[in-house]
C-alpha cells in the first residue's frame, strides 16, 4: 500500500508538470483548431535555453522561468506571423505539415547549437527529496508542481477576468461573432499562440531541472502532450488537467509494476482506446463533423 501512494504521489507531481505544458496546446487548438505538433519541440528548446542560462550565467532553472516564458513568448509570436499564421483556416492536414516541418527545425537547430548529446542540469537540490512519514517527495518536483500550479491558475484568471480572455473565448466559440463586436481575431490567435508557448516554456524550464534533454526527444514529449489533450477534450484547459493527472499516473504505475520501458507506450496506447472509447475526451463537445456519421 505504501508503494503503490508513493507511485499516485510521483504521478501527480508529474501530471502537474504535464498539465501546464498541455495547456498551451490545448489553447492553441481551442481558438485557431491548429495541432501544434511543434510542441514538443518549442518545451525542449526552452529545457536547453534554460541549461544555457544555467551552465554558463549560473541562473537556477526555475528561478530562470519568467524570463525564459518572455523569450518564450517573443519566439512563439515571431513563429506565428512568420509560418503558422499562413496555414491558419487551411484544411488541419495543412498545420500539421507547417508545424511538424517547424519541429524538424527547430531540431535541427538545437542539433548543431547544442549538439545531438544529453545534457542535464544538476542543482544542489536535484537529488534531494522531504519526506513526511514513509513518504517521499523530490524537492525539485515539488517545487516544480507548485509552480505550475501557479502559472495554470494565472493562466485560468487571464483566460476567465480580462478583456484579452473574453476576446480569446470569443474567438475560439465563434470567430464571426467576435469579429462583428469588434475583437481582431488575427491580433487575438497570434497573441494565443504566443501565449501557449509561453505556458510551455515554464514547463520546458522545469523539464530541464527533472530530466536530462536531447533535441530528439520531442518527439516522446509531442505524443505524451497529444494523448493528454485527446483524452481530456481537445480545446477544454480543464480537460487537459485531468488528462495530463491520468498520464502522469498512469506512466508512475506502468514504470513501478510493469517495467521503466512501458511509460513510452502509454500516450500511445491512451490514444488508441480514447479514439474508440470516447473521441470527444473527457470534457470536450462532439464536433459537427462528428454528429454527421
Amino acid at each position: 500500500m505504501i508503494a503503490l501512494t508513493q507511485t499516485l504521489i510521483l504521478g501527480v507531481l508529474a501530471g502537474a508538470v504535464y498539465a501546464l505544458m498541455a495547456s498551451g496546446l490545448t489553447l492553441i487548438f481551442g481558438v485557431m483548431r491548429v495541432i501544434n505538433l511543434a510542441h514538443g519541440a518549442f518545451a525542449v528548446l526552452a529545457a536547453f535555453l534554460t541549461y544555457s542560462l544555467w551552465s554558463s550565467l549560473g541562473f537556477d532553472p526555475l528561478l530562470a522561468i519568467p524570463f525564459i516564458m518572455v523569450v518564450m513568448f517573443g519566439i512563439g509570436w515571431v513563429v506565428y506571423q512568420g509560418a503558422v499564421r499562413f496555414s491558419r483556416g487551411s484544411h488541419v492536414s495543412m498545420t500539421v505539415l507547417v508545424t511538424f516541418g517547424i519541429a524538424l527545425v527547430l531540431e535541427g537547430a538545437m542539433g548543431i547549437i547544442w549538439g545531438n548529446r544529453s545534457a542535464s542540469i544538476r542543482t544542489e537540490y536535484t537529488d534531494a527529496s522531504l519526506q513526511l512519514g514513509p513518504f517521499f517527495f523530490p524537492q525539485v518536483q515539488v517545487i516544480s508542481a507548485a509552480i505550475a500550479v501557479v502559472v495554470l491558475l494565472l493562466l485560468y484568471l487571464l483566460l476567465n477576468r480580462t478583456w484579452l480572455g473574453r476576446a480569446i473565448r470569443a474567438a475560439s466559440v465563434n470567430e464571426s461573432g467576435a469579429l462583428l463586436v469588434g475583437v481582431s481575431v488575427a491580433a487575438v490567435a497570434a497573441l494565443t499562440f504566443a501565449i501557449g508557448i509561453a505556458t510551455l516554456g515554464a514547463g520546458g524550464a522545469m523539464l530541464g531541472a527533472i530530466q536530462p534533454i536531447v533535441p530528439g526527444t520531442h518527439y516522446q514529449w509531442i505524443a505524451r502532450l497529444l494523448a493528454i489533450i485527446v483524452l481530456g477534450g481537445l480545446g477544454s484547459l480543464p480537460g487537459a488537467v485531468i488528462g495530463a493527472l491520468v498520464i502522469g499516473i498512469t506512466e508512475m504505475l506502468a514504470t513501478t509494476y510493469v517495467g521503466s520501458a512501458w511509460p513510452v507506450a502509454v500516450p500511445f496506447l491512451v490514444i488508441f482506446i480514447v479514439l474508440i472509447v470516447r473521441p470527444q475526451g473527457i470534457m470536450g463537445a462532439r464536433l459537427r463533423e462528428d454528429l454527421v456519421s
